[in-house]
């Protein structure tokens, strides 16, 4: 729970100043991306102003175009190169926390000096060693981290809502 206040407060506070947040993440986690950044976008639980939230994946053309001049492995670190400015939140998402696009993204993030929260699912992996929050769903089945993600996604939207428009 330490690890979930820490990411409301971040959250809070970059969305006060102005800033951005960026999400990414690949089949499942891709959706899950999408999700939490249209909970933030559009609304959770009240009508407030819409927050600067996306899913990097959200743009087919930019994507399979990256993936087609450079490879896969780049399409997130290149549009962070085109969207991420300092102090901008990435929030990266892999349920093995090995998906080689993903730990690019994260490299690329911190070279801009984004603030970088990541959520995987297995104990052991490189996301939080290049992280400001790594989020562990302590389990190795997919579909139970995925459940996790929205749950705990869900409880971090409707925190930061509540903080800045109650």
């Amino acid at each position: 729970m330490q690890q979930v206040d820490a990411i409301i407060t971040l959250l809070t506070e970059a969305f006060s100043s102005g800033r951005k947040v960026l999400l990414c993440g690949n089949g499942g986690s891709a959706a899950d991306a999408e999700h939490l950044a249209a909970e933030l976008s559009g609304r959770f639980a009240m009508d407030r102003p819409p927050l600067n939230a996306d899913a990097l994946h959200s743009n087919a053309s930019a994507l399979t175009a990256i993936a087609n001049d450079y490879n896969y492995n780049r399409v997130y670190s290149r549009l962070l190169e085109a969207k991420g400015q300092p102090g901008d939140i990435l929030i990266a998402i892999s349920t093995s926390g090995h998906s080689k696009n993903v730990l690019q993204a994260i490299h690329k993030a911190k070279e801009i000096k984004m603030h970088i929260i990541s959520i995987s699912g297995e104990l052991k992996n490189e996301m939080g060693n290049h992280s400001d929050i790594h989020l562990i769903i302590p389990s190795d089945n997919t579909a139970r981290i995925q459940e996790s993600y929205m749950l705990l996604g869900h409880i971090i939207c409707e925190a930061v809502e509540k903080n800045l428009f109650s």
